[in-house]
């Protein structure tokens, strides 16, 4: 008991000389040592990293989870020790219910089987989705975070412990300035000069070996930068990929989508009736303004180059496949629906949707 009281007597009255120091540094009243220019460099840079990775950090979790309430769901998850439910994305949800739409409305109607085919894209882009958050939740996020949470506070600790020493040794370098000019008065005070003088001995030694440390930590700093620069590599081609993904499955779409019956496109059709043409009887036209690819002939002039963007493949012979970075002729003609051109290759001429294209000037 009694060495407890001691020892939290000892405690206080460090804690105590401390304080005392650090104000008196701060009123001007006391020296300071101050750390080489090297040092202070160090641990500039050590806080520059640290308060970078702490925002980049935050806003890639803001990235991958938009929802606030979702983030603090899984951060609970994991202070408990817990794996977190699995989590369907949005894209899955919303495929899941184009798909059950479709049940309803009917999966033989242009409607239906174009939610049926929208919805499991939706759900292939969830998929991907999901899988580029794990990635990215791995091999960016947690580098991060060990960062922060791991060599981050190690640094921080033992820059305080470095601080506190530094204030014990200007405390002793105080004390014996007092002593020696105390001894200049008084022969007697000869053994409080050697006290103050073993006790700043001692005081340099744990601060220099305490710099020491704290030196190399921050030192380590430069393979922190060399580590996070491997998983930002990491994280961009995770994202990359998902994107790749992204852009090939709605592709594939739109592939899809032209090769199903469109009403709307019907119903637009059969409601123009050509010039010199009559309804019949129960109200359509008697004839119809199909477009024929092979009486088609280019304008004399309003020929344009167009460059290939990527591979599509003809849904019937009225289109022109084409293939990715190859240049074709193209035009418009008259009465054509503003979503494709004439497309010429050699030869060979049919439709072409104008997405799939760059145009050239």
């Amino acid at each position: 008991m009694d060495f407890n009281v001691k020892k939290l007597a000892s405690g206080a009255g460090l804690f105590f000389t401390r304080a005392v120091q650090f104000t008196e540094e701060k009123l001007g009243q006391a020296e300071k040592t101050e750390l080489d220019a090297h040092f202070e460099s160090l641990m500039s840079r050590a806080d520059c990293t640290k308060n970078w990775t702490d925002k980049i950090y935050r806003q890639t979790e803001v990235l991958l989870q938009p929802n606030p309430s979702a983030r603090i769901e899984e951060f609970l998850y994991e202070k408990l020790d817990r794996k977190a439910p699995s989590r369907i994305t949005n894209a899955e949800l919303l495929g899941q219910y184009m798909q059950d739409a479709a049940k309803e409305f009917g999966p033989g109607t242009p409607y239906g089987s174009t939610l049926i085919e929208v919805g499991e894209c939706e759900r292939r882009l969830g998929a991907a989705e999901r899988e580029f958050l794990q990635t990215s939740a791995i091999s960016f996020l947690t580098p991060l975070r060990n960062f922060l949470e791991g060599d981050w506070r190690t640094i921080s600790k033992e820059r305080r412990l470095l601080e506190n020493l530094r204030l014990d040794l200007d405390a002793c370098k105080t004390r014996l300035k007092k002593a020696k000019q105390a001894e200049a008065k008084a022969a007697l005070w000869s053994e409080e000069v050697e006290k103050a003088e073993h006790e700043l001995r001692v005081a340099q030694t744990e601060f220099d070996r305490q710099a020491e440390v704290t030196r190399l930590l921050l030192e380590g700093i430069s393979s922190t930068h060399v580590n996070h620069l491997r998983c930002l590599h990491e994280f961009v081609e995770a994202q990359a990929a998902y994107y790749k993904q992204c852009h090939f499955h709605m592709q594939e779409l739109q592939k899809e989508l032209g090769r199903l019956p469109n009403a709307f496109a019907l119903n637009s059709t059969h409601s123009k009736v050509p010039a010199g043409s009559a309804p019949d009887a129960d109200g359509s036209p008697v004839e119809t303004d199909t477009l024929k690819i092979e009486e088609v002939q280019a304008p004399a002039t309003g020929t344009r180059k167009a460059k290939v963007l990527y591979d599509y493949d003809a849904a019937d012979s009225s289109e022109l496949s084409l293939l990715a970075d190859e240049l074709i002729t193209v035009y418009t003609v008259p009465g054509m629906d503003s979503d494709w051109l004439i497309g010429e290759r050699g030869n060979q001429k049919g439709k072409v949707p104008v997405t799939y294209l760059e145009l050239l000037s």
